[in-house]
């Protein structure tokens, strides 16, 4: 089964519309038409992507896929579709992250666009991805991150009902090229909510000052700075609280392509080191001929199919969510954090195999080592997805509500309910069907069952031990609980996808020998918290398990590990 990771040679979505599998094929054959050499010397180089930005302008590639079909006109194909999104990201992200990164800022700086009621900023976006162009998100500020309370972008009335804008962006991805920048701010003057606004501007206006790329890299993440930029009524995308909620439900929409990312740029790091290690020898013998070579490698292999399953899975609750079922904000911040930090584990794994392979000029694992740090931290650290995670906690461990069973998502629908997301707010109070449910399907699963055990623990133990006042407040113990109720979500979501695709049973044991193990590290480090009580204690000992072990079930995963070898190799 080597059809489980990305390979370029053979990848046909045919689950998809025939002008979606053409855009997405183009695209990989424009890649590789280029080859490895270009791909790396040009990263070295840091050379800004713009051959990247002019191919996809000529396929009208951010055009159909990030154009929603309120502003489609008779374009039949374009529609906003979390699926077809998803699946570019992860083509993009196989060539490195310098691909990837421009369509992901694209995406966050349309999201207050498409929430907008503004028809002609709108119609102004709609027609910047038709000329080839691309958008940029300004809300990060040097001084205070991502903390939208404290922004320093002030907008100062005119007199003659517009205003001007004087503040500076840190951070802000395509700063430099981007027509439409949708940028945050507060009204000079106004207290509060009441005086935020989101408004739209264009980085040739001759008040926006590009100060510099603050990363020395291939992409372009810059500093700017306006200097009495005229904001028109016609720009103004939102005002008071509707401003702040468009920059949350932004992130909802944008920053779940970072799993994406990071699976892309894991999968072709595993195509490249495989093929490497398989057919180099050492001391008489295969490099992967070494046991723990082979136990690195499907360790790495174990958690890449793992974090495909859960971001496959959670494209669909973002694809039929609606205002009564909202699963997918949990969902989303598990694939920020989780699926990310794993991708960077998976880089990690491989390079420990192939060492000093893994620094040479010429090979895409020099790539990836560098490009996959940056994903769990383009999303305020992991320790801010994790507090968000354990909002949700309560009602997914001890209040489950049926809902209709969610099917795969792969019809042409237009994802337009992320636009109409509402106030962000209410995160607690969200209710989620029984977790249990696809741990059951699969407790003929050694591991699977094993894991179950420490799941339900987890429960009994916040029931019985729950975290104290104090302990709340106590972020390090918050985090490491956080990490142990993450494992139970992201084992529900893979269970239900593997399900759905019909998975071997070999693999998915593979797959919770290694949640096993996580969740118990969890645990150790719960237990040594300064602050965990001698109850909590005593239960994260108890949590401690050794994964089923079964060589026969290791052997047989080992095997298509080692049948992608030579499966994918980049043309020079």
């Amino acid at each position: 089964m080597t059809g489980l990771l990305f390979n370029p040679d053979d990848y046909d979505p045919a689950h998809f519309d025939p002008e979606t599998r053409r855009l997405l094929r183009a695209t990989i054959d424009w890649f590789e038409a280029r080859g490895k050499r270009t791909l790396v010397e040009k990263f070295h180089a840091k050379e800004f992507h713009a051959d990247f930005l002019r191919f996809a302008a000529e396929e009208q590639l951010f055009a159909t896929l990030l154009t929603p079909r309120a502003e489609a006109g008779r374009a039949a194909d374009k529609r906003w579709d979390t699926a077809r999104i998803a699946a570019l990201s992860e083509v993009l992200g196989f060539y490195g992250l310098s691909y990837w990164y421009p369509w992901q800022v694209t995406i966050l700086g349309l999201g207050p666009v498409w929430q907008s009621t503004n028809q002609a900023a709108r119609t102004r976006a709609a027609a910047l991805l038709d000329e080839g162009g691309v958008c940029a998100f300004g809300l990060s500020e040097k001084d205070h991150g991502a903390d939208i309370y404290a922004t320093d972008m002030v907008l100062t009335p005119d007199g003659a009902g517009g205003h001007r804008a004087t503040g500076g962006k840190y951070y802000i991805g395509n700063g430099n090229v981007a027509g439409v920048v949708s940028v945050f701010g507060r009204v000079e003057g106004v207290e509060g909510p009441d005086g935020y606004v989101f408004f739209v501007a264009d980085s040739a206006h001759p008040a926006y000052h590009l100060v510099k790329n603050v990363v020395p890299s291939q992409i372009y993440v810059s500093e700017f700075r306006l200097e009495d930029y005229p904001v028109r009524a016609e720009d103004v995308l939102h005002t008071g609280q509707a401003a702040f909620d468009a920059a949350l439900n932004t992130v909802n929409i944008g920053k779940f392509n970072l799993c994406f990312g990071g699976i892309g740029i894991a999968e072709h790091a595993f195509h490249e080191a495989i093929t490497h290690a398989h057919n180099r020898v050492l001391y008489g013998n295969r490099v992967t001929a070494f046991p723990h070579v082979r136990a690195q490698f499907v360790e790495a292999y174990a958690r890449l199919v793992a974090a495909k399953l859960f971001c496959d899975r959670a494209i669909d609750y973002f694809r039929s969510a609606n205002p009564d079922d909202r699963r997918y904000l949990l969902f989303n911040p598990v694939t920020k954090m989780k699926a990310t930090t794993e991708a960077e584990r998976i880089v990690g794994l491989l390079t420990e195999v192939v060492a000093a392979k893994s620094f040479e000029a010429d090979t895409y694992l020099t790539v990836a080592a560098t490009d996959i740090r940056g994903l769990p931290k383009l999303e305020g650290t992991v320790a801010v997805n994790l507090a968000l995670i354990l909002k949700f906690m309560p009602q997914y461990l001890f209040a489950p509500q049926p809902h209709p069973h969610i099917p795969t998502r792969h019809d042409t629908e237009d994802d337009e309910f992320l636009f109409r997301q509402g106030p962000a707010r209410g995160l607690g109070t969200i209710r989620f069907h029984d977790w249990r449910e696809a741990y059951r399907t699969f407790q003929h699963v050694p591991n699977v069952a094993v894991f179950s055990e420490q799941a339900d623990g987890l429960a009994q133990m916040l029931s019985t031990a729950p975290p104290s006042a104090a302990q709340q407040k106590d972020l390090d113990f918050a985090l490491a609980l956080g990490e142990l109720f993450t494992l139970v979500v992201y084992g529900q979501l893979i269970l239900e996808q593997a399900e759905l695709i019909g998975l071997e049973t070999q693999v998915i044991d593979q797959v919770f020998d290694t949640l096993v193990r996580d969740f118990s590290g969890y645990a150790v480090a719960l237990h040594g918290k300064p602050s965990s009580t001698a109850a909590q204690q005593r239960w994260a000992l108890t949590a401690i398990r050794k994964p089923d072990v079964d060589q026969g079930r290791f052997d047989h995963v080992w095997e298509q590990v080692a049948a992608l070898s030579g499966a994918y190799e980049m043309k020079p």
